[in-house]
């Protein structure tokens, strides 16, 4: 909490009952406590916000019911505790219902049972707190500016349409080569828009087979399949009031598409072997590195899904299309990972800089970390020579992978899972660059014998 004090209202017309529950909860320093004796009274105070708040269920000038209403109309953050002296399980509910946070029946364990309530109230409403504090945290992680490192126009350009796509619930799609920052765009709309305090989930789509996919995203029922001993909810209800980020939407499999579709068009689902339909209330992103017109040309995207799915599109430029940029990057990651590793200042020489600018970079921001921060390692003293920037840093490493005495399956799984890294854990891409069926890929991350991101 922000500060120590913790503030308690006690509305009670009984005077004796009143000091005595103020007697107890006085043994914490901590609490300030003011006594009403009428609601009136209390009603006219709650502009102080009481974090808490125990209301006498049978005053003589209102209706306990009707003061717990609006003493949440008022105060909505601050929780009441009912005692009363009547135990009558009915009325109990309805109030718990109407906002209640608790019940309690005068007898001579009150006092002993509102410590304890208030004690659980005070530290649910430490951790909203500190959950306060972590959420605007995120929010300045997730500031454009802290996301996407750079100056140039197109990155400007970049900025103003993310700007746009948080201001509003329109469907992101967003395009780019690997190593763009595809992901981070969709966590800083999130986290930018009205939705940041709900929930933002991610989705790799080509990492997760096909047999699989329909289950993750819309859920199960129990006895859906062999091995559904429960029911499971799936991505989009978990995602529910917030965002769902699809990462390589473009290696959906067409036969679930409509199921996609419906979603989009009716803000509902049905989970997999179940009849009940379940509303949805998400925001969608989506991502892909293909050309998305082009696959519904060749029959592998249906095109009423391609223009549900398109809504506002952000296409982010390749590195070597923001020029300046790359030294701007470079000295971001540079000075990041120095300061990580205990390794002083270190800057670019005026050949290495031109190094990194001469240079096309095709795994785009991602490589051009690698790169730095393995030339942060080379260095020996603050000047990073042009020596030290290595484009083909695995090429020399190529002899000791070979010289390591390991099986065939081993040597496999390093192949597989360098390519998984470096296509963004597409299954089918990497499949099809390895010449190998990606049911083998799918068996092995079933088996945790890969790793992929989800």
């Amino acid at each position: 909490m922000k500060n120590t004090t913790f503030k308690i209202f006690i509305l009670d017309d009984d005077i004796w009952y009143s000091d005595l529950l103020e007697y107890h909860l006085s043994l914490n320093p901590d609490y300030e406590i003011r006594k009403f004796h009428a609601a009136k009274d209390c009603l006219a105070a709650l502009h102080e916000r009481p974090d808490a708040l125990t209301l006498d269920y049978s005053l003589p000038d209102k209706n306990g019911s009707e003061v717990l209403k609006q003493i949440k109309e008022q105060s909505p953050d601050t929780q009441v505790v009912v005692i009363s002296g009547q135990e009558d399980v009915a009325t109990a509910v309805d109030l718990l219902k109407k906002g209640a946070y608790d019940y309690i029946v005068k007898d001579e364990d009150t006092p002993e049972r509102l410590w304890n309530t208030i004690q659980k109230i005070r530290e649910n409403a430490s951790l909203r707190e500190e959950i306060k504090q972590l959420r605007e945290e995120i929010g300045q992680k997730y500031d454009f500016g802290n996301v996407i490192i750079g100056n140039s126009e197109a990155i400007k350009r970049l900025f103003a349409m993310m700007d746009k796509a948080a201001k509003t619930n329109i469907t992101v799609s967003i395009t780019g080569e690997t190593g763009t920052g595809k992901e981070l765009v969709a966590k800083a709309i999130h986290y930018n828009s009205p939705r940041k305090k709900q929930p933002y989930v991610a989705v790799n789509v080509a990492a997760i087979p096909k047999e699989l996919i329909e289950s993750e995203l819309f859920g199960h029922e129990k006895g859906a399949f062999t091995g559904a001993m429960a029911r499971r909810l799936g991505k989009f209800e978990e995602a529910n009031k917030g965002t769902i980020f699809l990462d390589e939407i473009g290696e959906f499999d067409i036969s679930l598409q409509a199921k996609l579709l419906r979603v989009l068009q009716e803000k509902e689902i049905a989970r997999v072997g179940g009849n009940s339909i379940v509303p949805v209330d998400v925001r969608i992103i989506v991502a892909t590195h293909k050309n998305l017109a082009e696959e519904v040309r060749k029959g592998t995207f249906r095109e009423d899904l391609y223009y549900r799915l398109l809504g506002l599109p952000l296409n982010l430029p390749p590195l070597r299309e923001r020029g300046g940029d790359i030294l701007v990057l470079a000295k971001h990651f540079i000075e990041g990972f120095a300061k990580e590793n205990g390794l002083g200042r270190k800057k670019l020489s005026s050949e290495a800089q031109e190094k990194l600018l001469s240079y096309s970079f095709p795994g785009n921001v991602r490589e051009l970390k690698a790169v730095v921060e393995l030339a942060v390692v080379l260095s020996d003293d603050e000047a990073i020579q042009e020596y030290h920037i290595n484009f083909q840093a695995n090429s020399n490493s190529d002899k000791d992978f070979l010289t390591r005495e390991r099986s065939l399956k081993d040597y496999n799984k390093d192949i597989i899972q360098h390519y998984l890294d470096k296509y963004d854990y597409n299954v089918i891409l990497v499949a099809d660059k390895l010449d190998i069926g990606k049911s083998t890929v799918y068996r092995m991350i079933q088996n945790k014998e890969l790793y992929v991101k989800m």
